[in-house]
């Protein structure tokens, strides 16, 4: 499965989870910047040079409660006419919730372990990495309505979905502190502009295979 080496994994025997798409109640935190290396993008594919990250808690889902970080070192834009996201790091503290990334998404998804606020202090911690960040609101609430995409490599193309959300959001400074064997490459520690969904409903629908 393509991912870095922060989100590999030896472990096959994950509990099963249920099949896409999964409803979820969220709250997060997403942050953004120009992308400091094209060396973690998919091979060969058209990218614009923006790196997207998030810390995401699940207060509901199809396998309960999760918290989790994920970051895309580009976007796609080789993949519809919107573009997406290509995640070769994910990690959740749920493994019910990696099998369910990696067998409904191609997402390479790995145990961590999290604590504090998404909205405020948080951290990730897993084998030879590790990611804080403290997220500052700026400005009052205000209702958002859209979807993040994403296209997973695959053998014979890209594994194409998309994520509906709706909710409250709010601007934030994200101020991050990220230590890993690729993640100082291309995630560096620093203060980037971000969003807070302060509350949002969140639905992920089936992958389509695209050639």
């Amino acid at each position: 499965m393509w991912s870095v080496t922060e989100s590999e994994t030896e472990r096959t025997d994950w509990p099963v989870s249920p099949a896409a798409p999964w409803p979820a109640n969220v709250r997060a935190t997403i942050w953004w910047h120009r992308a400091r290396s094209s060396d973690f993008a998919p091979a060969g594919a058209k990218t614009l040079p923006i790196t997207m990250c998030m810390v995401v808690d699940y207060t509901t889902s199809p396998v309960g409660p999760y918290r989790e970080i994920l970051a895309s070192p580009a976007l796609r834009r080789d993949v519809g006419r919107v573009p997406r996201m290509a995640v070769p790091f994910i990690a959740v503290d749920s493994a019910t919730s990696v099998h369910g990334g990696r067998t409904n998404w191609h997402l390479p998804k790995v145990l961590a372990e999290f604590e504090g606020d998404v909205l405020g202090e948080a951290g990730a911690n897993g084998d030879e990495w590790s990611v804080r960040t403290t997220s500052r609101a700026v400005g009052p609430q205000f209702p958002m309505l859209g979807s993040l995409g994403f296209a997973q490599p695959v053998s014979g193309g890209s594994a194409v979905a998309t994520a509906s959300l709706k909710g409250k959001a709010r601007v934030a400074r994200v101020e991050v502190d990220a230590k890993g064997p690729t993640l100082s490459r291309w995630m560096p520690s620093g203060t980037y502009l971000g969003l807070q969904i302060v509350s949002g409903s969140m639905r992920t629908g089936e992958a389509r295979l695209v050639g």
